[in-house]
């Protein structure tokens, strides 16, 4: 199903794709970022939202900290099951400083969602999936890319989320289910 792609403007690729699909979320329709850390998700997603004016949704508002991974679906669950019936859809935002959730964070239903990290193209919401991009980077870049935000004081952290992502993301046979990968290095 994936195909590889290499615009320049990749934005504006996975827009055209998801207008030409009918929705998934409702009324709506919902774009997938996914792809291990330091791949540029963020800045894909950023691009996406300000060319529709989407919400976005973070996938590390839902983890439960650096073991987080593990139950990304059933708190995806919460937020896009409700779209898809037309009504708002709600997530509790993860506190990284503080360890612990938050505040609860309420999404009425939109012409587009733009949902971005690991995890969130995951099989148990496949069917809500109108495009599914998965971005790719290797492994050093992805690492550098970490640490240059979190600094050295992380490293132990990536490298132990680098592991968990990369499980993840071949038990959930991400890529191969994606309409397009994106290699960002």
């Amino acid at each position: 199903m994936s195909s590889e792609w290499s615009s320049e403007d990749p934005a504006a690729h996975v827009l055209e794709l998801a207008r030409t699909r009918p929705p998934t979320l409702g009324a709506g329709r919902l774009i997938c970022v996914d792809g291990p850390a330091g791949s540029g998700k963020t800045s894909l997603a950023a691009e996406l939202a300000a060319r529709a004016a989407a919400p976005v949704v973070h996938m590390d508002d839902l983890y439960d900290g650096w073991d987080g991974l593990a139950t990304v679906a059933e708190h995806l669950s919460g937020l896009l099951r409700p779209l898809a019936e037309g009504g708002p859809g709600s997530y509790r935002r993860y506190d990284w400083r503080a360890g612990r959730y938050a505040e609860t964070v309420t999404l009425d239903p939109a012409p587009l969602l733009v949902v971005e990290g690991v995890g969130s193209g995951d099989r148990a919401h496949a069917d809500l999936c109108t495009v599914l991009v998965v971005l790719t980077a290797p492994d050093d870049v992805r690492l550098a890319r970490g640490l240059a935000r979190d600094g050295e004081g992380m490293r132990e952290d990536w490298l132990g989320w680098m592991s968990a992502e990369r499980e993840h993301l071949a038990r959930e046979g991400t890529q191969d289910r994606a309409d397009l990968v994106v290699e960002t290095a």
